[in-house]
């Protein structure tokens, strides 16, 4: 095995069992965690878009994009999620699509799934919309925050959690990486092609969010929320 077949969506066998262990707990206390506060974010509008919201990202995720020659990347949708609505539901929607993914298209290994829930739907919502809060807040401290700055709000946000949820792959890799690639390799190829696919992120997550705030922004969580602390 070669560095370049270190992908986000981890693999079986990528981590030890006891590793993959620990992060699966981790997985399951935050998304129940999550399904306990989602109630708070949850109403008759949020409903049908948290629906719309996975399977969009289960989508765009199944698309990959050419990042460098022999390396693509997808969309891991953390910020956009969180953005449109609300952290908690957007972990649990995250969460979702990974495991569909995982039992039924092999997109990721089943013992690896805590692991990938772990980095993607916790580690990237929480970094993404704790982004968003804290430069939503700032912004509106000089008024109304006009779509193009939440664009570029939306953009930041993504590019950050992408960073997040790979530097939190690297840290499962150093507790207990089992391929033949040194840490040092993954976290240079994690932390470079991860960048670059930061930036892309940012693109799509910047585009759909302007889309629905121009259209419909009462069905933008972020812009709604009264909320400006990163959320726990």
């Amino acid at each position: 095995m070669t560095v370049d077949h270190v992908a986000m969506h981890m693999s079986d066998g990528i981590v030890n069992a006891p590793t993959s262990l620990l992060f699966g707990v981790i997985a399951v206390a935050a998304l129940g965690f999550c399904v306990v506060r989602a109630r708070t974010e949850l109403d008759d509008r949020a409903v049908p878009l948290a629906g719309l919201v996975a399977a969009f990202v289960f989508a765009v995720q199944m698309v990959n994009f050419p990042i460098l020659p022999g390396v693509s990347g997808h969309l891991l949708g953390g910020a956009l999620a969180a953005i449109l609505v609300g952290p908690y539901t957007g972990a649990l929607c995250i969460a979702l699509v990974l495991t569909v993914q995982s039992l039924l298209f092999a997109d990721g290994g089943v013992t690896a799934l805590g692991t990938n829930i772990t980095n993607m739907a916790v580690i990237g919502v929480a970094a993404g919309y704790g982004t968003a809060a804290v430069l939503y807040a700032l912004a509106r401290r000089r008024g109304d925050v006009p779509v193009p700055a939440l664009g570029v709000i939306a953009f930041i946000a993504a590019l950050i959690g992408t960073i997040c949820a790979a530097m939190g792959f690297v840290l499962e890799y150093a507790m207990g990486g089992a391929a033949p690639v040194s840490l040092g390799a993954v976290l240079a190829y994690m932390g470079g092609t991860h960048a670059l696919i930061g930036v892309g992120e940012g693109v799509i997550t910047a585009v759909t969010v302007m889309a629905v705030a121009r259209a419909r922004p009462d069905l933008v969580y972020l812009m709604r929320s009264t909320r400006t602390e990163v959320p726990v």
